[in-house]
């Protein structure tokens, strides 16, 4: 009995132990079954599907979108172009004034400076008056022009009363004659003293009102000559100043030059008329164009460089003198590359990637890993991992880089 009994329980735990197994596998079988048909009908609910198969985290995968999803995502492309290849050369430069624009401005006459109208780096105008100077070289001037305007004025009254008196016989051909050279020598003499006053910095109306010693003035003012900036200033008041000194400088800032130094190795690549970019280190993201003026034909000996002029527009005011920036050249090196947008290039870990537009394959869009090269504006070089031609997604590659990256970590 005892036998018969031990044998029924072992009977019985065995049926228990097959049970358990049998409904464990059941219920595995069962949830997985669930959690695939739940994962399917959540894609079909985004309108993205995405290939699995051996998708790992350093590979690339492809994602499928619905129209609708592709609409709902902003979803773009455009061709990958080809290019002329180009090299860019870098060099440092300094801002200078345009030297054609540069106007010096000096004194006229000697004197004593009365008062300075305008400040260092103050915009004027043509005929504005920058500084008075008193001067009695200027006065000088005035009464010995005042002096042979009397001369010529007796001279002129005495020629006539000589025609009358030849014309009654009572004077000579010859005593006409002689009058008549001395008029013309105080006629000359007195319009080169006019031309000095001109000169020395009066004006034709205050020449025109110069009758007699009341209206002499002693003081002359010196205007801008032209429009521009003073950008040098010489004199203060009370200042003492000779005939021919320098008081200020003005320039038109609207261009300006940008001055480098070229390496002999450099020589080739840098031509007269070609573009540059100018970068502003204070606005990095707004670079300025130019264009090669000129290369000095002379070669420094010490540097064993060749200075480059650039002449750049300056409307903004952004280039001021002295100011340090960067001078970009490009120049053809044969051959061509692939450009992409900048858009179109998502980083996924450590490598950069495009979207590619699958050939006949309507929503589909393969995740290709790229070699990029030098940046050119708003593009990337591509040296290798795609063809010019081909269509990448710009707008919405943020978007197929999420769902990829999903992919990948099995959501």
């Amino acid at each position: 009995m005892t036998r018969k009994h031990v044998a029924q329980g072992i009977g019985a735990i065995a049926l228990l132990v097959v049970g358990v197994a049998a409904g464990v596998t059941w219920t595995e079988r069962h949830g997985r079954g669930q959690l695939a048909a739940g994962g399917a009908t959540s894609e079909r609910s985004a309108g993205v599907q995405v290939s699995r198969e051996g998708a790992k985290s350093d590979e690339a995968v492809e994602v499928s979108l619905t129209p609708e999803a592709v609409e709902r995502a902003g979803i773009q492309t455009t061709s990958a172009r080809n290019a002329t290849a180009s090299a860019t050369l870098s060099v440092s430069g300094t801002v200078m004034s345009n030297a054609y624009r540069d106007t010096k401005v000096n004194a006229l006459v000697g004197g004593v400076v009365r008062q300075v109208a305008v400040e260092l780096g103050a915009p004027v105008t043509r005929g504005q008056p920058l500084t008075v100077i008193f001067s009695g070289e200027l006065a000088d001037a005035q009464m010995k022009y005042l002096s042979m305007q009397a001369m010529l004025n007796a001279d002129h009254q005495k020629l006539e009363r000589t025609q009358k008196l030849v014309g009654l016989g009572a004077a000579s051909r010859q005593e006409l004659e002689e009058i008549t050279a001395t008029h013309t020598g105080h006629e000359t003499e007195v319009a080169a003293a006019r031309q000095r006053l001109l000169l020395l910095g009066l004006g034709p109306e205050d020449v025109s009102r110069l009758t007699d010693a009341l209206h002499v003035v002693s003081e002359v003012t010196v205007r801008a000559p032209a429009d521009g900036v003073v950008i040098a200033r010489g004199v203060n008041p009370g200042q003492v100043v000779g005939a021919a000194q320098e008081l200020f400088t003005v320039t038109d800032l609207s261009t300006v030059w940008v001055i480098g130094d070229l390496y002999e190795k450099d020589f080739a690549a840098v031509r007269v008329g070609s573009g540059t970019t100018v970068t502003v280190p204070a606005t990095p993201g707004l670079p300025l164009r130019g264009r090669v003026a000129y290369i000095d034909p002379r070669v420094d000996p010490a540097t064993r460089t060749a200075k480059v002029r650039v002449e750049v527009p300056n409307n903004g005011g952004d280039l001021r003198l002295g100011m340090y920036v960067t001078l970009s050249f490009e120049s053809r090196a044969g051959g061509h590359v692939t450009l992409v947008p900048r858009d179109a290039v998502q980083a996924v870990g450590n490598r950069n990637v495009v979207y590619v537009l699958v050939e006949g394959g309507e929503g589909r869009f393969a995740e290709r890993t790229v070699k990029l090269g030098a940046a050119h504006g708003d593009s990337f070089e591509v040296l290798d991992g795609l063809k010019p031609g081909e269509l990448v997604v710009t707008a919405g590659s943020f978007f197929l880089r999420a769902e990829a990256g999903r992919t990948r970590s099995g959501g």
